[in-house]
């Protein structure tokens, strides 16, 4: 991971609980899903495109995950069944 993605990352943890608190009395519901090694375009990108084979040894569930995986994360949190939940995270990332 390189700096800026990692302050990225240090951001949104910090981000998601205060702004969830902040707003929940408007009945707004703030929160994250962080995404571990996914099979994506982006490796490729950025010249890595057997990123995922490479470090999916280092993930419990040896592999790496799916973009349809994190999307059935987030439509959980945008469906009524979430609807308690406020500053969450939800690590889409087979244990890493």
């Amino acid at each position: 991971m390189n700096v800026s993605s990692a302050a990225s990352k240090g951001g949104l943890d910090t981000f998601t609980p205060g702004l969830a608190k902040e707003v929940a009395v408007e009945g707004i519901r703030v929160n994250a899903v962080r995404p571990g090694l996914i099979y994506t375009d982006i490796h490729e990108s950025y010249g890595d495109p057997t990123r995922v084979e490479r470090l999916q040894g280092n993930v419990p569930m040896q592999r790496g995950g799916t973009a349809e995986e994190v999307a059935e994360a987030i439509l959980w949190l945008l469906s009524p069944a979430a609807s308690y939940c406020i500053a969450n995270f939800i690590d889409v990332s087979g244990g890493r």
